[in-house]
């Protein structure tokens, strides 16, 4: 997180009164504008949703449907479009919630921050339908390409002890990140502790369980480089 959103995160947990104002100004606003057909509601939201957020930026667009939780915690860059029944949580607590500029979120995009969490997508990176993004840290790159029902899971769960149901243990965090100019394709998994270097393509339908150098191309599953789209002293050891 930077050092700016750090100080507006301690300021806020200082202020109980205003962070309940604000989800009280929010709930209503919700309630009443959320189901609000494009053609008006689009308009009163641009309007209204601005005092709502930690930032929102000119020209953002946000479809009706749209569900956010802990709005106050969540900065929307401008001309951003977030379409129907998307939801953006930033649930836990102390987590951050940052969208960068032109940022497209397709139709039923999930975004879920955990417990002092913070899930940062690059400028003009598309989220395809159906996406899911859930844990504590995740970072997308600028310029991503991301198809529909993928998922980038930045946690994973405990399970050593077998007399304990799953549920009731820990979970662990190592965070995701994905730079900038990735493209993956539909369906494809990422799981915790992944880095998925800048320029990569990884196919459809892919699971990748370990760090993707620069300008890879990786399917399958687990995900293996195939080849290279461009030779760096990242990926040179990987074979063609």
């Amino acid at each position: 997180m930077s050092v700016a959103n750090s100080q507006r995160l301690n300021s806020a947990q200082n202020q109980p009164g205003k962070k309940g104002k604000i989800s009280r100004r929010y709930r209503v606003a919700i309630a009443l504008l959320s189901p609000l057909p494009l053609s008006v509601g689009m308009k009163l939201r641009k309007w209204f949703y601005p005092g709502i957020f930690a930032r929102m930026g000119s020209n953002v667009q946000i479809e009706p449907n749209v569900e956010f939780n802990q709005t106050y915690w969540i900065e929307i860059g401008e001309g951003t479009y977030i379409r129907s029944i998307a939801s953006i949580a930033a649930d836990g607590k102390n987590s951050w919630i940052k969208i960068g500029d032109r940022v497209s979120l397709e139709r039923g995009v999930d975004i879920r921050a955990h417990d002092d969490g913070y899930i940062e997508i690059g400028d003009r990176t598309r989220i395809g339908p159906y996406t899911c993004l859930s844990g504590r840290h995740i970072k997308i790159g600028q310029d991503c390409l991301i198809a529909s029902h993928s998922g980038i899971y930045a946690n994973n769960h405990i399970f050593t002890d077998p007399d304990r149901k799953i549920n009731q243990q820990e979970r662990s965090y190592k965070g995701i990140a994905i730079e900038d100019d990735c493209w993956l394709g539909s369906g494809v998994r990422i799981t915790d502790g992944v880095t998925i270097g800048r320029g990569s393509v990884i196919g459809a339908g892919a699971v990748v369980t370990k760090d993707i150098p620069p300008y890879s191309v990786a399917v399958g599953v687990p995900a293996k480089v195939v080849s290279l789209r461009k030779k760096t002293p990242e990926n040179s050891s990987e074979t063609r």
